[in-house]
């Protein structure tokens, strides 16, 4: 094994990953900065808020702008902006 590269450079490779996990395990334990539990539950709290938030805007340009089956032109609802065009027509 002493002079086969193959079998050496299999070897380097492993001592390479050892190095790799022993690194990422010393960064993430005396490296980083975790957040409190007062930190995380604030900023799921705020997560949260913003995706309902988010969600209800696209629930209103649905509503306004017309929800409706597109394998089926002959729906009731086109939106309001449907219902105004239509008057007109």
């Amino acid at each position: 094994m002493g002079s086969n590269p193959t079998a050496r450079a299999k070897l380097k490779k492993v001592a390479n990953f050892k190095e790799y996990i022993a690194e990422t395990v010393n960064e993430m334990v005396h490296k980083v900065t975790w957040p409190t539990w007062k930190e995380l539950q604030s900023s799921t709290i705020l997560v949260v808020v913003a995706s309902v938030l988010f969600a209800l805007a696209i629930a209103l340009m649905d509503y306004v702008f017309g929800a409706h089956d597109v394998a089926d032109p002959n729906t009731f609802w086109k939106g309001l902006l449907g219902s105004f065009y239509n008057m007109f027509k």
